[in-house]
């Protein structure tokens, strides 16, 4: 049984191509887990918004969510924005716990992954 949810937070765009990278991350990870159960959402411009995905959640009694922001930095969305948000969701649904993680570019994978890149492509 799904007990709690992870959300892939990213930022969202008017271009729907934008949004195809992050769909095939959440498709390819669906189902990695019996306990956590993978969603997206996105801050602005695109549906679902982490409020649509939080009231989805009550409603099926998960009331754990951790959201894995898909930042490559704590910038001004990270620092206001989603907290922001979370406070909204939080206020609206009291009963949820409600964690946000560390940007995926403080990993050092993500950073070690994004040089690599970089040095294959300066070897072209």
């Amino acid at each position: 049984m799904t007990s709690d949810c992870l959300v892939l937070l990213a930022h969202g765009s008017k271009d729907p191509r934008w949004c195809v990278p992050f769909e095939r991350i959440v498709d390819a990870v669906r189902g990695q887990s019996e306990k956590t159960e993978a969603r997206l959402a996105y801050m602005e411009f695109v549906e679902p918004t982490l409020m649509d995905v939080a009231r989805e959640c009550v409603g099926r009694q998960i009331l754990h969510l951790r959201i894995l922001p898909l930042f490559l930095s704590i910038g001004a969305h990270l620092a206001t924005d989603v907290p922001e948000q979370v406070n909204r969701v939080q206020e609206q649904f009291p009963q949820l716990e409600v964690e946000v993680l560390a940007p995926v570019g403080e990993d050092p994978r993500f950073t070690g992954l994004i040089q690599q890149i970089v040095i294959e492509t300066l070897g072209r």
